[in-house]
């Protein structure tokens, strides 16, 4: 089995674009969250989103390539971007059959088929954009950020629901390990803050109808009671680790180990002893030869809803036995909502940068205990401590469980 380090990293959120500006809000508990900004929220009991604001993609990306990009690819090709600079790779001296691209995207472009349905009931079949079908598709972040680097090795779009980014590094770190490529920007990215898109989830009674964007994100509080919808993508660039000290990379951790299962259970709801969710936290810790005791940090799937959040700790509780009481927790969703896929990818980050800067930051909002959700959440203040590994966990509607494990290199 080869080894997988991280050499670069990118990504777009609701508390800032760039993994620098998104670090600076994580170390002041800034809260990206606010009134809905994409469509008008009076038929709606939901007012509020994390939304990636004041993003221009012309300001990042050659102009004629964004316009063939609906947001939530411009979102993926951004992140791409900075980490491919951030990596220093040097794509053309490569062989491009040795480059892949794992990028998932839960739904697509939820807002582009709306554009596009609405110009279909106003003005007929003929008058909607004749690239709608590949600005619309979820394949096409992968595909888009594939073509930007000209990376011609496998290039998949993992869709797992919520779990999508967490499944696509993990994936990526499953293809570099047994060998078929040599680097792969990986992670995950969605835009769905759309009319539609809350209207499902909120028929659902999932999303938070809080009006304080304080109050509204708020994971393991027993005031909590739904979700908030974010966008956003993260990407980072997963090497082979012979093939990053051959050209001098900078490496900012080690991907130890992956877990992925399945509930089996339900469409919405986690198996209520977490046992699904616990199986692959332990597969991804013997995957990386770590004992629960050796994890120091884990950034938690952490939605805000009620049954999320406790069944959750049931696995936590169930994966790490009397350790569950000693590993420092967080959720990053209280601070840029749920960006669905792109959430697992940027909570990787997180965690790189935990262990890069050994600072863990706070479940922001968390101040009333729920008696059930009995563990070490990061309540009011940041944790000062070495970090040398650290595990991130997605859970995704239908069931699905993603870990990933990520380590200090040495």
């Amino acid at each position: 089995m080869k080894r997988v380090v991280v050499t670069g990293m990118g990504a777009v959120t609701p508390i800032g674009i760039g993994v620098g500006e998104f670090w600076n809000g994580i170390l002041n508990n800034k809260v990206g969250i606010g009134p809905v900004m994409n469509f008008d929220t009076a038929d709606y009991k939901v007012k509020l989103s994390a939304e990636v604001r004041d993003f221009e993609a012309k300001n990042y990306l050659d102009a004629k390539a964004a316009k063939r990009m609906d947001r939530f690819s411009q979102f993926a090709a951004v992140a791409a971007k900075e980490a491919m600079e951030d990596s220093g790779l040097e794509a053309e001296k490569e062989n491009s059959y040795r480059l892949g691209v794992s990028i998932g995207s839960g739904v697509g472009s939820l807002m582009g088929i709306e554009r596009e349905y609405d110009k279909l009931l106003a003005k007929g079949p003929g008058r909607i954009h004749p690239l709608t079908a590949p600005l619309i598709l979820g394949n096409m972040a992968a595909a888009n950020v594939a073509m930007q680097h000209g990376f011609q090795g496998k290039c998949i779009d993992v869709v797992t629901a919520c779990a999508t980014g967490t499944n696509s590094i993990g994936e990526a770190f499953r293809c570099i390990q047994h060998g078929e490529l040599d680097v792969v920007l990986a992670g995950g990215v969605d835009s769905s803050v759309s009319r539609f898109g809350v209207a499902t989830f909120q028929a659902l009674t999932a999303l938070t109808t809080s009006e304080d964007p304080l109050l509204a994100s708020i994971p393991f509080d027993k005031r909590r009671n739904g979700f908030v919808t974010g966008e956003g993508a993260g990407v980072l660039v997963l090497e082979e680790l012979t093939h990053a000290i051959n050209r001098g990379a900078r490496i900012y951790a080690e991907i130890g180990g992956y877990g992925a299962t399945c509930d089996a259970n339900h469409v919405t709801t986690p198996l209520e002893d977490g046992s699904a969710a616990a199986m692959a936290m332990t597969l991804a810790m013997e995957d990386a030869g770590v004992k629960p005791e050796q994890v120091d940090y884990i950034n938690a799937h952490g939605t805000s809803t009620v049954y999320n959040d406790l069944y959750e700790t049931r696995a936590i509780k169930r994966a790490f036995g009397d350790a569950a009481y000693h590993v420092h927790i967080n959720s990053t969703k209280s601070m840029v909502g749920h960006m669905f896929a792109g959430g697992g990818a940027v909570e990787l980050i997180t965690c790189i940068k935990s262990i890069n800067e050994n600072y863990i930051h706070p479940t922001v909002g968390l101040s009333e205990d729920d008696p059930e959700c009995d563990l070490d959440y990061t309540k009011g203040e940041a944790v000062h401590i070495p970090v040398h590994t650290a595990i991130s966990n997605s859970l995704g509607f239908g069931g699905h469980n993603a870990t990933v494990l990520v380590k200090e290199y040495q």
